[in-house]
């Protein structure tokens, strides 16, 4: 061999071993980095895990009352006084624990924590802007009642009867003091707020009179603890009918509008609703689909005319579908029926969902259809009481409001608006698939932090969902009758957006309201005006519904466009469902990331 080729030969092999050893140093390197990027990602997750235990603890000290409703009894007997300190204690609890998440990077956390960690914060912000900026503890007389908190402790069997009356007496010391600093604090409220406050305040008495002495006549405790327990429920009685005087009595020369204006109903839209869009966009949304949902409602009313009427049909195209939906609504329960005809509805719901395989619907979660309690009353007429994430074997109770006190034209006009077609609808939204089934699958969630801060419009936007996904499926037969009330009742998520938004910044007046909802939305006078209270009472909730409908429909079809023949509805529920109540945008980015 020649030599000098030997040795360049040497020196080429040595070469190239250094750079292989280069190599294998620089992915040696890359390797260790990246260990300890993994490492650091990890710690950044196991920290906000460990985070989230101790906000949560901090949360239910400071909400003692919030923890007694998801089900958390640890702080029951405690009845905050709503005064200066405890709004102090409130923003420092705020501003302490956003400070706490900016120690935290985004960037390192898992999907799950990311979306937590948004909850959390837009929960410490809205408190911040609502104490500083939307006082509405100094105009909103209805947010001063104790009535619910207390029912609770004594329908609620999470611990023996002795011991729930024993948290009773021991929260009820508080109450004298509670409607004392409620009173400190009201300056210039609503007309319509003051009114809702006493006649919940009022209807509440019963919890600290009939229910109260049903329980102690069930319990064992002797004669003389019973004499201390009512002795001090004569107080709290005292208390709250003190209150419900002095608002009555109250010199209020200079009232609040109900009225939130444009820059705050903007700011608790942002809060509340969580959207990736802004009002002033869902608002012409609305604007576009109530003409869409009208274009519909009119071709079924043509295909069904000469069905139902032997005249010709008018000219005026709303005029001929609204005398379709008033020929349709004749067709109705009786009032004393109302409740046995939402009992027995539930259990076709399910067996349609099984026949069909829509989603799973847990047996052993029980569903309890009440009357609508009276510290409840006066806002809506049928809704959910859900048990929370610490009370999950709880019963749901589906709250339907009364007519037993309603004249004979009241309550005719009530059941010609959820007639046969709508109650349907009404019990899908509330009941099976909507609001119960979301709402078992969110107490079911592994992030605590979704199950309790749960984002409404996800909650309201899934209910409305639910009903088109069930009509979509075959349920109802695909009667043009049925979608027709669908449509109807479509219409009015539509227009509970357009009414909030115009009355609480456009200033839409009463009359105008029920223009939309009468004459444009096809409602009964009984529920446009049960509306129009509702609207005084309540702000920006009303778009929650529309806003979650448009948001999980849209992402249901880009998700199906994804997955192409791979596409399984009842996964594609159950998956989503999984996420808990976070707001769509958020569940959208993991359902998506995991692709």
């Amino acid at each position: 061999m020649n030599t000098k080729s030997h040795e360049n030969h040497f020196i080429k092999i040595n070469k190239m071993s250094k750079k292989i050893i280069g190599v294998f140093a620089l992915a040696l390197v890359f390797a260790c980095n990246n260990d300890k990027k993994r490492d650091a990602v990890i710690d950044q997750n196991v920290s906000f895990d460990n985070y989230k235990t101790f906000f949560i603890e901090e949360l239910w000290q400071t909400y003692p009352g919030w923890a007694l409703g998801v089900g958390k009894h640890d702080f029951d007997s405690i009845l905050v006084v709503p005064n200066e300190e405890s709004r102090k204690k409130e923003l420092q609890f705020a501003n302490n624990h956003l400070d706490s998440l900016k120690k935290f990077s985004l960037a390192d956390l898992s999907n799950n924590n990311k979306t937590d960690y948004y909850l959390i914060e837009n929960l410490l912000r809205g408190n911040i802007w609502s104490a500083n900026e939307l006082k509405s503890y100094e105009w909103n007389p209805s947010n001063y009642n104790v009535s619910e908190a207390f029912s609770l402790i004594l329908s609620t069997e999470f611990d023996n009867l002795e011991n729930r009356i024993d948290i009773f007496y021991k929260r009820m010391a508080n109450v004298p003091a509670y409607f004392e600093a409620a009173k400190q604090n009201i300056k210039n409220p609503t007309i319509e707020h003051t009114q809702l406050a006493i006649d919940q305040n009022l209807g509440g008495l019963a919890v600290f009179e009939t229910e109260l002495e049903d329980a102690l006549a069930k319990s064992t405790i002797d004669e003389n603890t019973k004499t201390q327990i009512f002795k001090r429920a004569d107080e709290a009685i005292a208390a709250i009918k003190d209150y419900a005087d002095w608002l009555k009595n109250l010199k209020n020369d200079n009232p609040r509008s109900f009225r939130l204006g444009k820059e705050l109903y903007a700011k608790k839209f942002e809060f509340d609703i969580q959207s990736g869009n802004t009002v002033e966009e869902i608002y012409q949304k609305a604007l576009t689909s109530k003409e869409t949902l009208h274009v519909k409602m009119a071709e079924i009313t043509h295909s069904l005319w000469n069905k139902y009427f032997k005249q010709p049909i008018p000219a005026d195209t709303l005029q001929a579908i609204k005398m379709m939906i008033d020929k349709l609504s004749t067709k109705h329960v009786e009032p004393d029926s109302f409740q046995t005809a939402i009992e027995q509805q539930i259990p076709v719901l399910i067996d349609f969902i099984r026949q069909k395989d829509l989603i799973y619907i847990d047996p052993s979660k029980p569903l309890v259809v009440r009357k609508e309690p009276a510290y409840m009353a006066g806002v809506a007429g049928a809704s959910i009481s859900s048990p929370g994430p610490y009370d999950k074997e709880a019963n749901t109770y589906y709250n339907f409001g009364s007519l037993e006190s309603w004249t004979a034209e009241r309550a005719e006009s009530y059941l010609r608006e959820y007639n046969h077609y709508i109650l349907q609808i009404l019990n899908i939204h509330e009941a099976i698939p909507g609001h119960y089934t979301q709402l078992v699958y969110s107490n079911q969630s592994p992030s605590l932090i979704k199950s309790i801060l749960g984002n409404g419009t996800m909650i309201e936007g899934w209910a409305v969902y639910t009903e088109l996904m069930m009509l979509e499926n075959g349920y109802g037969n695909n009667e043009p009758e049925m979608w027709l009330m669908y449509y109807k009742w479509n219409l009015r998520t539509v227009c509970n957006t357009i009414l909030d938004y115009s009355v609480h910044v456009n200033n839409f007046s009463k009359e105008e309201a029920l223009n939309l909802l009468v004459n444009e939305a096809f409602q009964q006078q009984a529920e446009a005006e049960g509306k129009w209270r509702r609207v005084t009472l309540t702000q920006v909730q009303l778009c929650s519904y529309f806003t979650g409908f448009k948001e999980i429909y849209e992402f249901r079809e880009e998700y199906k466009t994804l997955k192409g023949k791979d596409f399984d509805l009842k996964k594609f529920h159950e998956k989503f469902l999984s996420y808990g109540s976070a707001p769509v945008k958020n569940i959208r980015e993991m359902m998506l990331g995991e692709n």
